[in-house]
C-alpha cells in the first residue's frame, strides 16, 4: 500500500468519525490528512508529509477556531426568540397585584407574569414577553 492511499484512508476515517459525533473540527484534521496525501502524490519524504498534514491540518483548526471565537456570545435560552418562539409576544395586563405579579391569558392558559428588573410597576396595558423563566414570564411595557 502506498503512502498517499494511507494518508486518504485515514483522512476518510476522520471524516467518518466527524459525521457520527457532529465535531467540525475534524474535518479541519482531515483537510490535513488530505494535504499530506496530496504531498505524497508530489515525491516528499515522509517527514515533508508529516510537515505539511500537520502545518495544513493544524492552521485550519487554529484558523477555525479564532474564526468561531470572534462571532458574538448567544443569547440565553430564556430570552432567545430562536429557541422560544413566545418571546416579543404582546399580552394584555388588567392589573398587577400588591406582590409585583399578575396573571395573563397567554395561547389559551393562565400564566403568572412578573415585570422585568428594574422596571417601575406600572398600571396594566400592553406588554411584551421579554423571558420566560420555568412556567413564569417576564414582561416589559411596549
Amino acid at each position: 500500500m502506498g503512502e498517499s492511499t494511507l494518508w486518504w484512508l485515514l483522512a476518510a476515517a476522520a471524516v467518518a468519525v466527524e459525521l457520527i459525533t457532529g465535531t467540525f473540527y475534524l474535518l479541519m484534521v482531515a483537510l490535513g490528512l488530505a494535504a499530506g496525501a496530496l504531498a505524497a502524490h508530489l515525491g516528499l519524504a515522509a517527514i515533508g508529509q508529516i510537515v505539511v498534514a500537520a502545518l495544513v491540518g493544524g492552521g485550519a483548526v487554529a484558523a477555525w477556531h479564532w474564526q468561531h471565537s470572534k462571532a458574538p456570545p448567544r443569547e440565553p435560552a430564556s430570552t432567545n426568540r430562536d429557541v422560544n418562539l413566545d418571546i416579543g409576544e404582546p399580552v394584555q395586563v388588567a392589573q398587577w397585584n400588591a406582590d409585583g405579579t399578575t396573571t395573563v391569558k397567554f395561547r389559551g392558559a393562565n400564566w403568572t407574569a412578573v415585570l422585568a428588573n428594574g422596571a417601575a410597576q406600572p398600571e396594566g396595558g400592553n406588554f411584551r414577553i421579554k423571558e420566560m423563566q420555568g412556567n413564569r414570564l417576564i414582561l416589559e411595557k411596549m
